[in-house]
């Protein structure tokens, strides 16, 4: 089945259209299942390259000693928790720590206010992180 994304403001006539066209085809010899949910854009390419090849590496460079040996994973997993939380697990008696949430299921919003703290968060520590030179509302092919 092939998803569709109907934009804010479609009436609930054209939405049950949309889906009539959309199952119609289908072989009603299997089972189906038919999920609708909120579309929320997902963060851009551009704004992922941004993080992993201008933030992070600046910040890791302007932390100097203190960040030394760090890697720009280890930094992408410490500043997720920083600012969203952490979990404990344990497995086999060890226990460690993960973040609540993950910047790839986040919107384009809701990554450019993650990359608002990442700088903010490094300016506390003296570091500059390069401003993004893209344009956040642009939509990636």
């Amino acid at each position: 089945m092939k998803n569709r994304i109907l934009p804010r403001g479609t009436q609930p006539d054209q939405i049950a259209s949309a889906v009539s066209v959309l199952v119609r085809d289908l072989d009603f010899s299997k089972s189906w299942k038919i999920t609708v949910e909120e579309f929320k854009p997902k963060r851009t390419t551009s704004q992922n390259a941004y993080l992993f090849g201008v933030a992070y590496p600046a910040f890791l460079e302007g932390g100097g000693e203190a960040l030394r040996g760090w890697s720009v994973n280890e930094l992408h997993e410490f500043m997720l928790m920083q600012h969203f939380g952490e979990e404990s697990l344990e497995l086999g008696g060890r226990s460690y720590s993960r973040p609540v949430k993950r910047s790839s299921k986040l919107s384009r919003q809701e990554f450019s206010d993650y990359l608002e703290f990442l700088s903010a968060y490094a300016g506390n520590l003296g570091i500059t992180i390069p401003e993004p030179s893209y344009d956040t509302d642009r939509t990636d092919p």
